[in-house]
């Protein structure tokens, strides 16, 4: 039977196995559930307060607009609330407006807290907190902290638009179901899978077909559903549909209650700083070599595209 978290719980001990060390591989885009715990942070902080100041310390960041459109289409304006476009975070504005946020490879968001309240927030207090670099964009509120936006990689973007434009954005128009902002029956999730054609792992990670899965939640989907990554969708029996859309629901979930999965350097952390933990409950995702939790054996490491994948020979069919 494919293991749930509370499988997961009772056979992943935190901290065991390793993980290859993330300098030697090539950082991966922010998958779903990263993008919402930034996005519920974000609403804690920024929903129902006053925009001050907006400080632009990157130009590159702006995309069709300039820090002065950007400072006078927010200055003194209260932001309803902050909601998510796919990988798009949206500050919906009480003008009509939206100022919208797309976090690239290695950026990151943060409160401006005091260095000692950062260093409490690590998930190990023993080692001391990482030093942050100047931040390249500063929005500050009428309540509480200021956020501040680093991307060293110059691969983020920020707009200012109509919200009648939203679906304008790149890619916006054309996505797929997105299971965590709305709830989709096995149903649904099951006639658009079988209108698809393909290995299951490219589909998964099909932006128009599911938001938000990238190389390591494909894996264990899969695996939690205990089906191998190169299954085509009319191979799959109405149980094994239900199986999938089971897993990838309960891990989406999953992952954002445990605050994402950080296996990069840096390490991917929410607004506070707190590192995020459901990497020590993968099951299979770099873990090729160490037992599979399920099996009496390893976890297979096969090439894939132009990355890899990893499963479980003997429990993934």
């Amino acid at each position: 039977m494919p293991a749930s978290i509370s499988t997961r719980e009772a056979i992943a001990t935190p901290g065991s196995g390793t993980i290859p060390a993330p300098s030697s591989i090539e950082r991966r885009p922010m998958e779903l559930p990263e993008y919402e715990v930034i996005r519920r942070d974000l609403e804690r902080e920024a929903g129902g307060k006053k925009i001050v100041s907006i400080e632009v310390h990157k130009k590159k960041l702006l995309v069709d607009t300039t820090a002065a459109a950007l400072t006078e289409g927010t200055d003194g304006v209260k932001v309803s609330n902050v909601e998510r476009l796919g990988p798009y975070l949206v500050f919906r504005l009480a003008t009509g407006n939206a100022m919208v946020i797309r976090l690239g490879n290695g950026a990151w968001v943060r409160k401006n807290i005091p260095e000692k309240a950062k260093s409490k927030s690590r998930k190990t207090d023993s080692s001391p907190p990482r030093p942050e670099p100047e931040p390249d964009m500063v929005i500050s509120f009428s309540q509480g902290k200021p956020i501040r936006l680093n991307d060293p990689e110059n691969t983020s973007e920020v707009r200012l638009l109509a919200q009648d434009d939203l679906l304008g954005l790149p890619d916006a128009g054309n996505l797929g179901m997105d299971v965590v902002a709305t709830p989709v029956s096995w149903v649904a999730f099951g006639d658009a899978l079988l209108r698809r054609s393909g290995k299951l792992k490219s589909i998964m990670m099909d932006q128009s077909f599911l938001v938000g899965i990238g190389p390591i939640y494909s894996d264990e989907i899969l695996y939690t559903a205990g089906l191998r990554f190169d299954r085509n969708p009319a191979s799959l029996s109405a149980q094994e549909v239900r199986r999938l859309y089971r897993a990838v629901v309960e891990t989406m979930h999953d992952a954002i209650k445990y605050g994402g999965t950080a296996v990069d350097d840096p390490p991917f952390e929410d607004l506070s700083g707190k590192t995020g933990g459901y990497g020590e409950y993968l099951a299979v995702y770099r873990k090729d070599g160490l037992m599979s939790p399920r099996a009496r054996g390893p976890v297979v490491k096969r090439r894939y595209g132009h990355g890899w994948t990893y499963y479980c020979e003997q429990t993934q069919v």
